[in-house]
């Protein structure tokens, strides 16, 4: 039974990867790290594999947000009409 629930959330996993490749941005970083807090915290891996992915994914967005205002805010290039 659990070889079975480990193999559907592997391939829900990786059909979710190959489907949006380029949004997986902080996802997967964050996702190891629940993964593993949660499997130390009550052997609940997968819940806390999908809370760090989502919060690793805020944290990128954020990142990612701040970083284009600092660019924005500085950008000096010299404009000609």
């Amino acid at each position: 039974m659990k070889s079975t629930v480990i193999a559907a959330s592997l391939l829900v996993a990786l059909a979710g990867f190959a489907a949006t490749p380029a949004d997986a941005a902080g996802c997967l970083k964050g996702a190891v790290v629940g993964g593993v807090a949660g499997h130390y915290a009550g052997h609940h891996g997968l819940l806390g594999a999908g809370a760090g992915c989502l919060i690793g994914r805020h944290e990128a967005n954020k990142r990612a947000r701040e970083q284009t205002q600092q660019n924005q805010r500085y950008d000096t290039t010299y404009r000609t009409r």
